[in-house]
């Protein structure tokens, strides 16, 4: 699955020129030109790391970078016009990861992102485990208490989604994204067949129910 990245920028330019060299390069995507709408589109797109100037209009960058940081360990790459120590600090101490003044060279912003995708990718390896479940992403396999769970490999992906993302709810088209890649259209019935099959086997020795239903929002992984 293609890395996906948030940019984040009011100058449409410096956005149109990172979202041409970024996709050319593979990545999915998005850009947003405020401040708000770069914190909802974080929060509901779910992307692997996020490019974020620091002078927003409204919300600036460091407000952002804050509050995101509150929801998510997503990568943060900092983009300024300043290039005084004690900004970089700021952001920094807001919870950024690196930090890129303006102007920059493409080549150094796709090093930068490599950087920050490999390091994500080295935490991501660690085994997860919410309640009795446990999944561990290198070896692909799964235990619901001492019963190891038999997955076939796209219920290992949406369990291992489900697990990166612990008590959050996740809707239909984050999970269609992720998983599936494209949309299947509103009639599909992909998701609910998944769930149904994942629940069987989280359940089968009589386990209490962890994948919850969201009436109108989607799933959530948690406890009842």
């Amino acid at each position: 699955m293609n890395e996906r990245i948030l940019v984040v920028d009011d100058e449409k330019k410096i956005a149109d020129f990172l979202q041409r060299g970024l996709a050319y390069e593979g990545y999915g995507v998005r850009v947003a030109h405020d401040g708000e709408s770069g914190l909802a589109a974080a929060l509901e797109w779910r992307p692997d790391l996020v490019i974020l100037d620091v002078m927003l209009p409204g919300m600036d960058g460091l407000q952002v970078c804050r509050r995101l940081r509150q929801e998510s360990d997503v990568p943060i790459l900092m983009l300024t016009a300043r290039d005084s120590v004690s900004d970089r600090v700021t952001g920094l101490d807001m919870g950024a990861d690196d930090y890129l003044v303006k102007p920059f060279a493409l080549e150094e912003l796709l090093a930068r992102v490599r950087a920050l995708l490999r390091r994500k990718g080295a935490e991501d390896d660690h085994p997860l485990q919410l309640a009795d479940l446990a999944l561990d992403p290198r070896t692909r396999q799964s235990r619901r208490g001492s019963r190891a769970l038999d997955l076939t490999s796209k219920e290992f992906d949406l369990l291992e989604l489900f697990m990166r993302h612990p008590r959050q709810v996740l809707t239909r088209e984050v999970i269609y994204e992720r998983i599936w890649g494209y949309d299947f259209g509103g009639e599909s019935n992909i998701i609910e067949v998944y769930i149904r099959y994942l629940r069987a086997k989280l359940e089968a020795a009589g386990e209490p129910r962890l994948i919850q239903t969201v009436r109108g929002a989607g799933y959530a992984l948690r406890e009842e």
